[in-house]
């Protein structure tokens, strides 16, 4: 914390700790619903996966034999 605080201070800033609470929290807060919204693509993107399992709707299903067997290359 020190070291953040010297480096504006030395480009003449006076921080004032309430902003930056308010600052801090404000982006901790933006983190959390990123993180929330990629566990809700990803639950999303698993939901849509297992439905083409159980229909095979949308699978290549020799792609994924081959793949089983001689696995991913490139």
């Amino acid at each position: 914390m020190r070291e953040a605080l010297d480096a504006l201070r030395r480009r003449g800033e006076r921080p004032r700790f309430d902003d930056l609470i308010i600052r801090g929290a404000r982006d901790r807060l933006r983190e959390m619903e990123s993180a929330r919204d990629d566990a809700a693509g990803n639950a999303e993107l698993r939901r849509q996966l297992i439905q083409q399992l159980r229909t095979g709707e949308g699978l290549d299903v020799d792609a994924a034999y081959e793949v089983r067997e001689r696995g991913w290359t490139h």
